[in-house]
């Protein structure tokens, strides 16, 4: 499969996480959506990926910007679900303490799993921030590679977090050995 051609709505199969289509393109990754894994982002050089080439399709059947407008109508109309990310098993039923320095104040409680939803919340609107960046088409491709790296760089001052992530593979990813924010 050549990796360089594949674009937002580009139907894959993986082996692990089964059928899928490419909603967001970055430097060296995909983001797809699986039909039973939720978003996923999966290294373009993955093994397991092999483009779904449909049967009987012609470009006079099936044109791509029908197919952009299809998946643009799908991500509206669910763009409000997210993947189920499971909180770290030491956070279940947890407690987070916000302690003013003045100690006649009362402090603030707030349940990890409160705190961990919005985290991911913030996680998945900047995903879908980044889509829009990428498939904006007034956008230079210099305007696009500026807002994507700052983007890269509001995740990497999200690492602090990974720590109440279950799963590594969901966790926030920074510019690589950059000195965090």
């Amino acid at each position: 499969m050549d990796q360089l051609t594949l674009g937002i709505g580009t139907r894959l199969q993986h082996t692990h996480f089964g059928p899928g289509v490419i909603v967001g393109v970055r430097y060296a990754t995909y983001l797809i959506s699986f039909i039973n894994h939720g978003l996923k982002e999966v290294d373009k050089n993955d093994t397991n990926l092999d483009e779904i080439i449909p049967e009987n399709v012609t470009e006079e059947i099936e044109t791509h910007s029908e197919i952009e407008k299809s998946l643009l109508k799908i991500l509206r109309l669910w763009g409000g679900l997210s993947e189920t990310v499971p909180l770290g098993d030491r956070w279940q039923g947890g407690m987070m303490l916000l302690q003013p320095a003045d100690k006649t104040q009362k402090p603030k409680e707030v349940p990890i799993e409160a705190f961990f939803h919005k985290i991911v919340m913030l996680r998945d609107r900047l995903r879908v921030l980044e889509q829009q960046v990428n498939a904006h088409k007034q956008l230079s491709d210099a305007d696009k590679v500026n807002l994507q790296q700052y983007i890269t760089r509001i995740y990497g001052s999200l690492t602090t977090f990974n720590v109440l992530f279950k799963n590594k593979e969901q966790w926030f990813v920074g510019e690589k050995g950059a000195k965090e924010d």
